[in-house]
């Protein structure tokens, strides 16, 4: 797939104030500070369009971007923030989990993970919210290029060792990395294949 149009919709703090869910649309998630913002920009081509902070967990609304006229891109705010206080931390995920099962354009909920830790708690604990209200996802596996490759294997391994404690199979995965672009091609493509699945249902609204 090619990006050649991307630009920002609107802000949302409530359901309500969401875009028409009339265009499949994508969620990326995780921990704060995972490198999400960074790669939003590396997928859509644009630097500036997620604001980067150096302030860890800095998106606190939904934000919604069109992609090529035809599906939505959405930064969901991070979790497991320490610095905000726990009523924040329980609105936000209020807020998160009311919108992943409300909004019924949602195509599948990326999660993105840091590939140089071992599996973290509100990760799993995360995903597995997820499947069991059976809301479709893939992992993404972020700052690939901090690690060697032999590293990076050892880290997928270990969350394919963690999640098949308790699932069938492991989700689709993708290995990225927003400094080298690595990961981009896989993770549009994808999106662009379940586009296409869908092309039909979005074409009658």
């Amino acid at each position: 797939m090619s990006i050649l149009q991307a630009h920002f919709v609107k802000s949302s703090k409530q359901i309500k104030d969401l875009p028409p869910a009339n265009k499949p649309e994508y969620a990326f998630i995780g921990r704060s500070n995972v490198g999400k913002s960074s790669l939003i920009n590396m997928l859509t081509g644009q630097k500036g369009l997620a604001k980067i902070s150096s302030t860890p967990g800095k998106t606190k609304l939904i934000n919604h971007y069109l992609i090529n006229n035809a599906w939505y891109l959405t930064d969901l705010p991070g979790y497991g923030y320490a610095r905000t206080s726990k009523s924040q931390r329980d609105e936000f995920q209020k807020m998160i989990r009311s919108y992943l099962k409300a909004r019924k354009n949602l195509v599948t909920t990326f999660v993105l993970v840091d590939s140089r830790h071992m599996p973290q708690k509100n990760d799993m604990e995360f995903m597995e919210w997820l499947g069991k209200n059976k809301l479709p996802f893939a992992i993404v596996f972020t700052k690939a290029d901090k690690l060697s490759s032999n590293q990076l294997a050892k880290q997928i391994k270990a969350y394919q060792t963690k999640m098949l404690q308790n699932w069938t199979h492991m989700p689709p995965y993708f290995v990225s990395s927003a400094k080298s672009g690595l990961g981009r091609k896989a993770i549009l493509d994808y999106i662009e294949h379940l586009n296409m699945q869908l092309k039909e249902h979005f074409s009658t609204k």
